[in-house]
């Protein structure tokens, strides 16, 4: 199954999410991400989302754009950010403070060496972040991008890629 595949199954009240599937991955090259960035923000996202159609159609979109590592490193992604963003999101909104003050105890060996460069693997877990709304952790992995010197651009991109890849699994969820 490949995104075009995909698109079919929207139904008419996703008719602008189909226009913008085929926006983000018919423009990969102009999204000013590299196909590790485009293909593993995708692939953590869908992941995350947990359609097995839309993953199917993700990883062929992929197939021969990236290496193994970057699939690993997704998944990776998808799970820390699954334990991450609860917990943080939990401090975050939480009006009582002494909770930011315990230890986290959450082991997160993986980030240490997620199999992809560190740039990258935030960007993953950052457009994760953003698909769960924690906005502590949308904080630090910006700050960590922009110190790699991950353009706005960038950024945004894995953003929208968030944003139309949630629509297109709601999407289908609902046709």
């Amino acid at each position: 199954m490949s995104i075009a595949d995909y698109k079919q199954g929207l139904g008419e009240h996703g008719k602008d999410t189909k226009l913008n599937l085929s926006n983000l991955f018919g423009n990969v090259d102009t999204s000013g991400m590299t196909p590790t960035q485009f293909y593993g923000t995708a692939l953590s996202l869908v992941y995350s989302i947990g359609d097995q159609e839309l993953i199917d159609a993700v990883k062929a979109e992929a197939e021969g754009k990236i290496e193994d590592n970057v699939d690993g490193a997704a998944k990776l992604a998808a799970t820390l950010m699954a334990m991450n963003n609860v917990y943080y999101r939990f401090l975050h909104l939480c009006t009582d403070k002494q909770f930011a003050k315990l230890p986290a105890g959450l082991r997160m060996n993986g980030m240490a060496n997620p199999g992809v460069d560190k740039a990258d693997f935030e960007l993953y877990s950052l457009a994760v972040s953003a698909l769960n709304g924690c906005g502590m952790c949308i904080d630090s992995h910006v700050g960590v991008l922009l110190k790699h010197n991950i353009s706005a651009q960038v950024i945004q991109a894995s953003i929208k890629l968030a944003a139309v890849l949630n629509a297109a699994a709601t999407a289908k969820r609902i046709a």
